[in-house]
């Protein structure tokens, strides 16, 4: 893998991760605290849904988004690595190892 392929790969893993961070933050800080009284009007069940969303739905939210990041790096090392054998990281030579 030369060094431009090596960039775009990490380019679009940071992508990735920005995105799901922001995803992220909107639904835990937007969602939880800023729009909780809004949310409160609606009710899931019996439980107001600004409540639900501070105290379960973030929780969930963020269960998915490691779903989701599991899934698209697997795509993105697909992509990238298809053709290389070779890891990002070089490999310990043997006089690295302890023995």
């Amino acid at each position: 893998m030369n060094e431009t392929e090596k960039r775009a790969y990490w380019r679009a893993n940071t992508t990735l991760i920005r995105s799901l961070l922001i995803v992220w933050a909107i639904v835990s800080v937007g969602l939880s605290i800023l729009l909780v009284q809004f949310l409160n009007t609606i009710n899931l069940g019996q439980v107001p849904l600004g409540f639900w969303m501070a105290q379960q739905g973030s929780i969930y939210v963020f269960v998915v988004l490691i779903f989701i990041y599991a899934n698209r790096m697997d795509k993105i090392d697909r992509t990238y690595l298809k053709n290389n054998s070779a890891p990002l990281t070089p490999e310990p030579e043997s006089s690295d190892l302890p023995e």
